[in-house]
């Protein structure tokens, strides 16, 4: 069997096939692009800016947003909500356009529901068109002059009547009556207090022209006390048919007086406190109150 030989020449053809086979290959698989390269650039910076329709005189701390003025709060809610104003409509401009004209719509309008009829008796046409009678209006009786001076007279008086009605209402005080027979403790104190200084100061201050006529009697007086304990009244109710003793107890009655101001408790209840008492002038130039 004979071997092949390689040669020279075939060792020359392969080197030059597989050199043509790589070039092949890298001019195929390498491409080239010959777009430009646009640099990138980041893109600008915005700038929000809020349009306010009040101003403040100061400008706040810490602001929340930028606008023209500065507001320090001005809505109604606690919220942190960007301030919003009512939507500006532009001027409409009044050159035409290239819009085209709006269209009338194409439904029908609705066809409204049909009203029932109604029968009525043939009349003449100018009874048909003929509004209704209206009923006479009867005028008011006139007045003379003296009449309505009288009812004007008439209507002034009741204003003031009913005028001092409202403030005789509104003034009168609240009062209340004390006497022996009271059982309230709060008064009950109160009036032994108050006949104790009584009797005190009236010993003390005994008429000397009783003494001297050695005259006698009783009286009944009331006496009307004002809650810092001064005396608003006194009056008279029973005279003891001596003018000495009845002008006696009314001086002794404003010789003790100031007395004991009222409790916060009788406060709340009363504005005057009536007293109720006899007083008596006794044999032996001796004073003394008793029940009524």
């Amino acid at each position: 069997m004979a071997v092949a030989r390689v040669t020279p020449n075939d060792r020359l053809g392969m080197t030059l096939f597989l050199a043509a086979a790589v070039h092949t290959l890298l001019i195929l698989g390498i491409g080239f692009d010959f777009k430009p390269r646009i640099p990138t650039t980041p893109p600008p910076l915005t700038l929000d800016i809020t349009l306010v329709h009040h101003r403040s005189e100061e400008p706040p701390e810490q602001a929340d947003y930028l606008a023209q003025a500065s507001q320090d709060g001005g809505g109604n809610t606690e919220e942190k909500v960007r301030p919003e104003g009512p939507v500006s409509v532009p001027n409409i401009d009044p050159t035409p356009g290239n819009a085209p004209a709006s269209l009338a719509e194409a439904t029908p309008a609705p066809t409204p529901p049909p009203q029932p009829q109604t029968l009525a008796r043939l009349q003449p046409e100018a009874e048909l068109h003929q509004p209704p009678p209206t009923p006479p209006v009867e005028e008011p009786p006139r007045l003379t002059a003296a009449e309505l001076y009288q009812r004007s007279r008439q209507m002034a008086s009741l204003a003031a009547e009913i005028s001092d009605s409202f403030r005789l209402h509104a003034e009168r005080p609240r009062k209340k009556v004390v006497n022996a027979r009271t059982q309230e403790y709060i008064y009950a104190a109160y009036m032994d207090a108050w006949q104790r200084k009584v009797e005190r100061i009236g010993n003390l201050n005994y008429p000397d022209e009783a003494k001297r006529q050695r005259l006698a009697g009783s009286l009944l007086l009331q006496v009307d006390i004002n809650p810092d304990g001064t005396v608003r009244d006194v009056m008279l109710l029973r005279s003891s048919g001596e003018k000495i003793l009845d002008d006696a107890a009314v001086r002794i009655v404003r010789l003790s007086a100031p007395y004991a101001p009222f409790t916060p408790a009788m406060r709340e209840e009363v504005d005057i406190l009536q007293m109720l008492r006899t007083w008596q002038f006794l044999a032996g130039n001796r004073f003394a109150t008793s029940n009524k």
